[in-house]
């Protein structure tokens, strides 16, 4: 029996979706990965099933197109030449009842134990492979880093999951910190930047720094997916992407159209990336060397610092970053974001960065001086008249397509 048959037999009785609170569910990504690797099958052969799935992924149950690539995220992993480590950053901020399991809160998702155990798996039998967790409480007014700290303590991790509180760090003068005053400034970004310097402080053999979501909507069982491109690839970054073609991806909401709107004016402005089209993916992984150089001056402590860290990594070398297809499922049911991402302070954000970090040319500020002149009502009368040069397209032909003008989107946007 092909291996491809086999998957599919092996998870015939499973439900063609995934729910994120339901621990037999996650339980079973785990029990097929392992069963793949049981099979025997290398690294080569697994890949080649992960492309048969995709080529059938309407017929495919979640559950195996997470296992499969766990399972060649593991083989990776094992194939390493060791010592390795890697760290494990993320922020909370309103995680208070998603980080609970399911049993005490609807919607839990028991976040931080589940991620704990996603890492063991991965790293199982191999000493040589460590791990640590550091997370941020980005100023959460219900004290999810405290949450944190306890159920660390209870499930006997804490000797290797660290809890930071920004707010701390901020009144202390940490210098990654500036030029934050409060919490308050920080979406996201001002702790993903403390969490990443923190790890990279300590000095350690092939370190590896990645930074996630709170949430399960990626599987850490794939860290080593970013692993190998930076270990054995060469890479000083590598970055889960949503947009690739062995990509799975299952997300609540209809945001494809504003979604592309902002991919397309992100690469009028930022030239240095025109091979990339998700930026926004939470999951990245990083040198802690790179880590070390670009975290200590950042501009951006919000919602667009991933692309500031992209930008500073490719300055670094053109072919310094390496895209990695995961698997990413939306998770919805305790969100702490809104379904309207903060597309233009993202935007206009990303100005400052284009007019600070690359050359000037003619057309990109064109388009920066129309995305600076923005306010929310003329954005919102643009994302309600978004020209169809644009909805038409993939965001993947944004990099070589700019058929739009600023000029039209002025005047779409209702700026005459």
């Amino acid at each position: 029996m092909d291996l491809t048959t086999l998957a599919l037999d092996l998870t015939a009785a499973d439900p063609a979706g995934l729910d994120l609170t339901d621990p037999v569910q996650l339980d079973r990504t785990q029990a097929v990965a392992d069963a793949l690797l049981a099979s025997g099958a290398d690294l080569e052969t697994l890949r080649r099933l992960e492309g048969d799935l995709i080529e059938r992924s309407a017929a495919v149950p979640l559950v195996l197109h997470v296992a499969v690539k766990m399972a060649v995220s593991r083989c990776t992993v094992l194939a390493l030449e060791g010592p390795a480590h890697v760290s494990v950053v993320f922020a909370v901020y309103k995680e208070h009842q998603r980080i609970l399991p399911l049993d005490r809160v609807a919607g839990g998702e028991d976040f931080l134990v589940r991620k704990v155990a996603q890492l063991e798996w991965l790293l199982a039998g191999r000493d040589d492979l460590t791990w640590d967790m550091i997370v941020v409480d980005d100023g959460c007014p219900e004290n999810s880093g405290g949450i944190a700290k306890d159920i660390a303590e209870e499930a006997g991790c804490a000797d290797r999951v660290q809890v930071l509180m920004l707010a701390e760090a901020i009144a202390a003068g940490h210098p990654v910190t500036r030029p934050l005053t409060t919490a308050d400034d920080s979406r996201k970004g001002g702790s993903i930047a403390l969490g990443m310097w923190t790890a990279a402080e300590t000095a350690r053999e092939n370190h590896v720094v990645v930074f996630t979501d709170a949430d399960l909507s990626t599987h850490l069982g794939q860290t080593g997916l970013l692993m190998g491109e930076i270990l054995e690839g060469g890479r000083e970054a590598a970055i889960g992407s949503r947009r690739e073609p062995r990509s799975v991806v299952i997300k609540q909401g209809v945001r494809n159209t504003r979604g592309k709107l902002f991919i397309y004016l992100w690469k009028r402005l930022i030239g240095n990336l025109p091979d990339i089209v998700d930026t926004q993916c939470g999951f990245k992984g990083f040198s802690a060397e790179a880590v070390r150089a670009i975290t200590p001056d950042l501009l951006e402590k919000k919602f667009a610092f991933d692309i500031e860290l992209l930008i500073k990594i490719r300055l670094r070398g053109a072919d310094s970053i390496a895209k990695v297809p995961v698997a990413w499922i939306d998770s919805e049911t305790l969100s702490t974001t809104t379904d309207i991402q903060p597309y233009l302070p993202m935007l206009q954000a990303m100005v400052k960065m284009y007019r600070i970090y690359l050359p000037a040319n003619p057309g990109a500020d064109e388009f920066a001086a129309f995305i600076a002149g923005l306010d929310d009502a003329a954005w919102n009368r643009l994302v309600e008249n978004i020209p169809e040069e644009i909805t038409k397209r993939e965001p993947a032909e944004f990099g070589g397509f700019s058929g739009v003008s600023a000029a039209d989107l002025g005047r779409a946007a209702g700026l005459g």
